[in-house]
């Protein structure tokens, strides 16, 4: 069984899941991709085959086609598309090579549907290292004169004219030096990797995975590590920025969140969704959320907004995963004990939507009060980017913008903490724990990556015209419910206040 560059770093990340993938691929592929996990596939694909015009007229390599690839190669040809290596242990395919007359070698291309500039991941860095790294003594080992390694990827500081500059929008990064230090090590870590894959077995629990963060740990992480509950120490909020904590949690053997001894180094947050968890019973900071909710000034509108993460511009003024926004919802409660009066926009035309989106903004928005949303980062930076594509809108977007208040603060600051939350600040544990009789669960969009991959199906004419307006239909749900969550969610805050200062006062 040959080592592929792909079960090669998902070993680096994890050895057993690695084996779980080549041995039990039912249980690997048990759960099927997300919406989120497909697209960002397809994304990649998008991305790897825009960048070959970078390099026009190569050839394309039939998938898995080695012994065409060793011929092309031989016979030098300039630019080959997903070449194929393999040896008695390894397998690999390339995204482009490109013949260099003036070092008589190949030069590699790997490209990578992510950005460059500053603020990019070191981590993230040191994987695409080491992929190239595992291509590179692969060719080698076929006898391919190599040149320079290098990365491609999508230029963070572009902004499209509304044309795509593939020259400009894509960055092509030498790594040869990023590389050359890895190549003993990594040779080294692959016999490895294509060894434990060989085993019969299932190597001994519990993978490396324990001691980090649930949304850290590998894919098969409850198969690998079946004593591990499902709600435990792995949950606690942001322990997987605390590996000493969870290291020293996990070595004595406490792994429920119940047994989390009252010694435990703890932050409060932790210590509090401990307690909550202990006693099965919300916990409440009543001073913080009622001054919270005493600042939220009628009218109330409750916003939500749903956009689309474009990783190839379509629009004047959009960069890459420049989010696109194409829907919102408005809940306006005008007056304490009203009603909520809903408002909503979406836009499914192939044109930009940003100044209908504004505009039906200006013509939805009350004038004053509180603008109510859910982790406010996003949508005010939403606005930010319109305001600096729409430049007239500038002022009236910064207004919008300093009258928002996030309702998810209430969570983060642990204000509520209930036992049901498991440590999470999402409108979609929040929602089922406080309001039971509202649920996402009856919906056919559920969260947001299928609302922007629905949109995005829509505009660009993947659905039939019936199959298209059950899909608008969907999204006008997804969103609406999004925005009444908040208004009920609200409407239960201030009732555990009252109640709480109802009985305080008795």
């Amino acid at each position: 069984m040959k080592l592929s560059k792909t079960n090669y770093l998902v070993y680096r990340d994890c050895a057993h899941n690695a084996w779980v993938k080549v041995h039990k691929p039912e249980v690997y592929h048990a759960e099927p991709l997300s919406v989120f996990e497909q697209a960002i596939i397809e994304i990649g694909n998008d991305v790897d085959v825009r960048a070959r015009e970078l390099f026009p007229g190569g050839v394309l390599i039939r998938r898995g086609d080695a012994v065409g690839t060793a011929q092309l190669v031989d016979a030098r040809t300039p630019i080959l598309y997903q070449p194929v290596f393999e040896t008695g242990r390894y397998t690999t395919a390339c995204d482009i090579l490109v013949w260099n007359d003036a070092l008589a070698a190949y030069d590699l291309y790997e490209v990578k549907a992510s950005t460059s500039g500053e603020g990019r991941s070191k981590a993230k860095d040191d994987l695409y290292a080491h992929d190239i790294a595992f291509q590179a003594l692969v060719l080698r080992e076929n006898g391919v004169p190599l040149g320079r390694l290098n990365l491609v990827r999508l230029d963070s500081s572009y902004v499209s004219d509304g044309t795509l500059d593939l020259d400009r929008l894509f960055t092509r990064e030498d790594f040869t030096d990023r590389v050359a230090p890895l190549l003993d090590a990594v040779a080294v870590e692959m016999d490895a990797a294509h060894d434990l894959l060989q085993l019969p077995a299932l190597p001994s629990a519990p993978c490396v995975c324990i001691y980090k963060g649930r949304s850290s740990q590998c894919t098969t992480f409850g198969y690998i590590n079946p004593n591990v509950p499902a709600y435990g120490v792995h949950d606690l909020t942001r322990i997987g920025q605390s590996p000493k904590k969870l290291r020293a949690l996990v070595d004595s053997g406490v792994l429920a969140i119940e047994d989390v001894p009252e010694s435990a180094e703890l932050t409060d947050n932790q210590r509090n969704q401990v307690n909550a968890a202990k006693r099965r019973r919300p916990f409440v900071e009543i001073a913080p959320l009622a001054a919270f909710l005493d600042d939220i000034r009628y009218p109330a509108a409750f916003l939500d907004y749903e956009t689309y993460p474009c990783a190839l511009p379509r629009f004047a003024g959009y960069g890459p995963f420049n989010h696109v926004p194409f829907q919102f919802s408005l809940h306006v409660v005008e007056r304490p004990g009203g009603e909520a009066i809903h408002r909503e926009f979406l836009f499914t035309e192939t044109t930009c939507p940003d100044e209908p989106f504004v505009a039906a903004l200006k013509a939805s928005l009350p004038a004053e009060g509180s603008i109510v949303v859910w982790n406010k980062p996003f949508e005010k930076g939403i606005n930010a980017k319109l305001a600096e594509r729409l430049p007239a809108e500038e002022s009236y977007l910064a207004g919008v913008n300093e009258r928002v208040v996030d309702l998810m603060d209430v969570f983060t600051a642990q204000m509520v903490v209930h036992p049901a939350f498991r440590g999470k600040t999402s409108i979609k544990w929040v929602l089922p724990a406080l309001v039971p009789s509202l649920s996402y669960k009856t919906l056919a969009i559920r969260e947001g990556a299928t609302a922007s991959e629905t949109w995005n199906a829509i505009v660009t004419g993947e659905l039939e015209l019936d199959e298209a307006r059950a899909a608008r239909d969907n999204l006008l749900a997804y969103c609406g419910l999004d925005s009444l969550a908040m208004v009920e969610i609200w409407r239960a805050l201030l009732g555990i206040a009252a109640a709480r200062e109802y009985r305080e006062a008795g």
